[in-house]
């Protein structure tokens, strides 16, 4: 991996005292160049990937016409969308209807920009790399609504309300869990955090992992938390009105974010690119990062989609308790045993191996608990919406007679 510092010191070579800023700028677009294009590459192949195993899990043959096994269809896809008409309703907004797919796609690309893919990288030690990332994936929210808003179409800006009201929701829970993987490495600096798992952060809090990754994947709109677009119903939810090059950049927004989730798992939970084995770190963190998009793309062909009143009581009812009581429990394991006076938590190897432990044993118990009282209280919620549909029922009939 080329480092920035090493971009801008070949390119200081060949520029006269005095103007280093240019060396400064030239670098950081051709850095900026190589991850746009390094990102969208990848999400090309990783399409292609998707769409072979997802006709693997449902027997079927999956894109297999353009080029060897199909590896040219996102080519195929590419220039199909080109090719054909850009429409935009006459009554839209049309220079937000215009900005909405640009500023979807924005945050997705710019995330990379501040992932430590190596270690000693230059731009993944940003010293407030998590606020960062919280503060650029929460543009999604406004792209969203802008294209629901700017298209001009009553489905199109309810399915953008109900997705908006689902990405808010989960962002709660997700922001919490965080708390404890920052407690744990007394840093909000990327590096920081990888660095500080001498034991994977998935080993020593696995309820913080998993409410991250479930609240990840709802906030990326995929099975079971699709709501936002819903393509089975007659309407296609916030980008109903798109065609063209605009829905193709909608939809690479949204194939970006499994590899965006995968990456950010990475980082906080599994370690990141440290090295292991005398293997280069770069490639455990491919590797690592393939494992969780398979996992995505396994949870989305296997389970069914839920329904909107589901997915927002699992927020508050199930994930938010959980992220509040997997935090509390990381702070007061912190505070008991914490070897270090310093902002830093030092603690030893034996004492992580004994959080481990209980952080399991709470994680089990957490599921449980929540997940019964969820059941009691779905199975409440039926019973008193069939009585009041029978209410209905019986009024209906009686002002018929």
């Amino acid at each position: 991996m080329i480092d920035f510092n090493i971009i801008n010191d070949l390119i200081n070579g060949f520029i006269p005292d005095g103007f280093a800023w240019l060396g400064y700028t030239v670098a950081g677009f051709i850095y900026a160049f190589m991850i746009i294009n390094g990102v969208i590459m990848t999400t090309a192949l990783y399409i292609w990937f998707e769409r072979r195993a997802m006709a693997r899990f449902q027997s079927r043959l999956g894109p297999n016409r353009w080029g060897p096994f199909g590896l040219f269809q996102p080519i195929a896809d590419v220039l199909k969308l080109l090719s054909k008409e850009d429409v935009i309703p006459a009554v839209a907004d049309k220079k937000l209807f215009a900005l909405a797919p640009i500023v979807l796609l924005f945050p997705a690309l710019i995330v990379f920009s501040v992932i430590p893919l190596y270690e000693d990288s230059y731009l993944g030690s940003l010293n407030v790399g998590v606020l960062f990332i919280l503060g650029v994936t929460g543009v999604n929210t406004i792209a969203i609504l802008m294209a629901g808003w700017s298209s001009r179409n009553k489905y199109a800006l309810l399915g953008a309300m109900r997705g908006v009201a689902m990405l808010i929701s989960y962002e709660v829970p997700m922001v919490i869990t965080l708390l404890g993987t920052v407690l744990m490495a007394g840093s909000i600096s990327l590096s920081g955090i990888v660095a500080s798992q001498s034991i994977w952060f998935i080993i020593t809090q696995p309820l913080g992992f998993l409410v991250f990754i479930i609240a990840a994947s709802a906030e990326m709109s995929r099975a079971p938390f699709d709501m936002i677009e819903s393509e089975s119903e007659l309407g296609a939810g916030y980008h109903t009105e798109y065609s063209g090059i605009k829905f193709g950049i909608l939809q690479l927004a949204e194939f970006m974010a499994p590899i965006v989730t995968a990456v950010l798992v990475t980082v906080l939970f599994l370690g990141g690119a440290k090295s292991h084995f005398g293997i280069p770190g770069p490639f455990w963190f491919a590797i690592k990062t393939f494992a969780v998009v398979f996992a995505l793309l396994w949870v989305r062909v296997t389970l069914p989609r839920l329904r909107v009143d589901q997915i927002m009581a699992f927020a508050w009812k199930g994930l938010l308790p959980m992220a509040i009581i997997n935090t509390l429990v990381i702070a007061v394991e912190v505070y008991l045993f914490n070897d270090s006076s310093g902002i830093v938590p030092s603690i030893q190897t034996q004492n992580l191996l004994i959080m481990a432990v209980v952080n399991w044993i709470v994680a089990g118990l957490t599921v449980y608990l929540i997940s019964r009282l969820m059941i009691k209280s779905d199975k409440r919620n039926s019973v008193v919406q069939e009585g009041e549909n029978a209410n209905k029922m019986f009024i209906n009939k009686g002002s018929t007679v």
